[in-house]
């Protein structure tokens, strides 16, 4: 098969566990869920149908990898919702590349393929995850746009691993404007329950993926709504 590919570019984790870590970005093109404060728009929104989208086979896709990242850079298949498609073969190709591979999905379809790190982020919203998909979880990044977001993401991870790490980040039009409504709840959550942790899109202020020319830097608005800002 071949994968709709969104964008790709050489960086480094800007969050969770292997944040400032350099990781090789996969973004794949289409998204259901839609989230009206979503960055990455230009997967989804009609409004907005990028004409830069290629379809890319697994092995050319991990040519690409090894040509345009060195060896011990992980690689990151994002989205849209990259766990539409199944990604088997990918990750057998990058696995013989040397490459570990982690995932970035609000889990909403079975996962197919030997993903090594599956970081989830759940949309309680529209669809929430699949519980069998919420079993393989490593860490979990609920995005807070309001109070309510906090615990309504709680509620969707049953069956969570114990060991699994649950970050709550800022939607980052609420952490540019330092919207202290948002940034203070989510310091009272983790101070009344440590298994939380605070996060940030540390990218962003280094405005790291900038530096990769194959990068996408058009200025989408958030969710297609320029009303919202980019």
């Amino acid at each position: 098969m071949k994968y709709p590919v969104y964008e790709r570019f050489y960086t480094w984790q800007g969050e969770g566990v292997h944040l400032g870590r350099a990781a090789y970005f996969i973004r794949l093109y289409g998204c259901p869920q839609k989230c009206f404060w979503c960055d990455s728009a230009g997967t989804w929104h009609p409004e907005y149908r990028p004409p830069q989208v290629g379809l890319y086979s697994a092995q050319e896709l991990a040519d690409f990898v090894v040509q345009e990242s060195p060896d011990g850079a992980v690689v990151v298949v994002t989205g849209g919702e990259p766990i539409l498609f199944d990604l088997t073969e990918l990750v057998e190709r990058l696995h013989a590349a040397g490459r570990r591979v982690h995932l970035e999905t609000s889990g909403i379809a079975p996962l197919k393929g030997g993903i090594d790190w599956v970081t989830l982020s759940p949309k309680p919203f529209g669809m929430p995850p699949l519980r069998e998909v919420v079993e393989l979880t490593d860490e979990v990044k609920i995005i807070v746009h309001d109070l309510s977001d906090i615990q309504a993401g709680l509620k969707v991870l049953e069956g969570l691993p114990d060991d699994a790490v649950i970050w709550l980040h800022p939607e980052w039009s609420k952490a540019r404007e330092k919207d202290m409504t948002v940034l203070n709840a989510i310091t009272q959550a983790v101070k009344e329950n440590p298994r939380l942790r605070a996060g940030y899109q540390m990218h962003k202020a280094y405005r790291a993926d900038d530096l990769d020319p194959h990068s996408d830097k058009r200025q989408i608005p958030l969710g297609g709504n320029p009303e919202l800002g980019v």
